[in-house]
C-alpha cells in the first residue's frame, strides 16, 4: 500500500520559466490496473521540458504537474493485471511529463526493460535523443553510407546522438556549432569537419557566408542531408547549401521558426521533412520497437553512448532547465535521485 507514503516532485503550478518551479512533498500514487509504480533513479532533461512549463508545447497537462518526459528507475509496485513487469525490474520510459519526481506511475506499455549492461544514468539519457535522431536519419532521410550529413546544433543532445548514429552508418559528418568548446566536443565524438557559426541575428551577408562555408566542406557539391535542431536564421542558408535531391530534416526551433522560400526546393529538387518522432511511436509501435532493439544493440557494441556532461539533483531541476535553454549545454543533462 502506498497511499500513506510521501514522494517528492518538482511542480509547475503556474505558467512560467524554470524559476517558477517548486520542490514539494506529495502523496505517493498507487498503480491502477495495467500500471506500474517506478522509483526514479534518473531523469533526462530535454528541450520540451522548457516549453511545457510555459504552455508552449504540443501538450498542456493540467496543473499542478511535474515536467520531465524521460526517466529510468526500478519498479516498486504493480497494478492489477500487469504481466510485463514485476517489482525490482529496471525500466526506462518516456512519460511526456511527471518525470522530475522521486516516483511516477506509468502504464506498463510505456516502460521498456533496460539491458543489464546499461546503468540508470545512461538509460535516462538514451531514448529521446537517440530514437529521435535514429528516426530522422533512418526512417525519414534514409541515410546511406558515404553521404554527407550537416548537423545544426551538433553538440546538443539530439545533435550529438546524430553524430554517433551517422558515423555508425558510414556518413561523412559536418558539425555546426556556436563556439570552440562545442567544436572540440563534436571532434571528440568523431565528426569529420566542424563549422563554427555566428550567434544572434544573421543579416543577408552573414547568411551567404554561412552557406558558402557549408558548401566548402563538401567540395562545392552541397550536403546530402541537413539535420536542423536550431532553426531561425540558419535554416535558409543551410537549404541553399544542399545537394541535388538533398533531404532537410526539421527537428526543432530554439532559434525561432524559420520561413524558407519554397522555390529553393524546386531549384535543389530537395525535400523538407518533418520529424515528429513521438507521433511515430504511437502510429507505428512495431517500428518503434524494432528501432529500440537496434539502438540497444548499438549501445552494447559500444557504437553509441550518451554523453552526460552535467548532473543535477532534483531540487536543482530548475537550474538544469536554465542551463539547457541558455544553449550552453553540450551532450545530455540529467537529474539524479537517491535510490536508497
Amino acid at each position: 500500500m502506498t497511499q500513506n507514503k510521501k514522494m517528492q516532485a518538482i511542480l509547475s503550478r503556474e505558467v512560467g520559466g524554470p524559476d517558477s518551479l517548486t520542490l514539494e512533498e506529495c502523496p505517493m500514487p498507487s498503480p491502477a490496473k495495467g500500471q506500474i509504480l517506478v522509483k526514479v533513479a534518473a531523469a533526462g532533461v530535454n528541450f520540451p521540458d522548457t516549453l511545457i512549463i510555459r504552455d508552449l508545447y504540443q501538450f498542456k497537462p493540467p496543473r499542478p504537474f511535474s515536467p520531465g518526459g524521460e526517466i529510468a528507475g526500478h519498479v516498486t509496485a504493480i497494478g492489477e493485471g500487469v504481466t510485463s513487469f514485476k517489482e525490482g525490474d529496471r525500466v526506462l520510459a518516456l512519460t511526456g511529463h511527471g518525470g522530475f519526481a522521486s516516483h511516477i506511475v506509468i502504464h506498463e506499455n510505456t516502460a521498456i526493460s533496460i539491458p543489464d549492461n546499461m546503468p540508470f544514468n545512461d538509460a535516462a539519457a538514451f531514448m529521446m535523443t537517440y530514437a529521435t535522431s535514429q528516426y530522422a536519419l533512418k526512417n525519414r532521410a534514409h541515410l546511406k553510407s558515404g553521404e554527407s550529413l550537416f548537423i545544426l546544433g551538433a553538440s546538443g543532445g539530439v545533435g550529438s546522438a546524430a553524430i554517433e548514429l551517422g558515423k555508425a552508418w558510414g556518413a561523412r559528418i559536418i558539425a555546426g556549432v556556436s563556439n570552440e568548446e562545442k567544436a572540440q566536443f563534436c571532434h571528440d565524438l568523431g565528426t569529420d569537419e566542424t563549422i563554427i557559426y555566428p550567434t544572434g541575428k544573421l543579416d543577408r551577408d552573414a547568411q551567404k557566408s554561412f552557406s558558402s562555408e557549408i558548401k566548402k566542406h563538401t567540395g562545392g557539391n552541397g550536403v546530402d542531408i541537413i539535420y536542423d535542431s536550431v532553426g531561425g536564421d540558419y535554416a535558409e542558408p543551410s537549404v541553399r547549401a544542399m545537394a541535388w535531391e538533398g533531404r532537410y530534416l526539421v527537428i526543432g526551433f530554439p532559434a525561432g521558426i524559420p520561413a524558407i522560400p519554397l522555390n529553393l526546393t524546386l531549384l535543389k529538387n530537395c525535400q523538407i521533412m518533418g520529424v515528429f518522432w513521438g507521433a511515430f511511436t504511437m502510429r507505428d509501435p512495431k517500428g518503434h520497437q524494432e528501432n529500440m532493439i537496434e539502438l540497444f544493440n548499438l549501445y552494447t557494441e559500444n557504437k553509441i553512448k550518451p554523453r552526460i556532461t552535467k548532473e543535477f539533483s532534483l531540487k536543482d531541476a530548475g537550474k538544469a532547465l536554465h542551463h539547457l535553454e541558455s544553449r550552453k549545454a553540450s551532450g545530455k543533462l540529467i537529474i539524479t535521485l537517491d535510490q536508497d
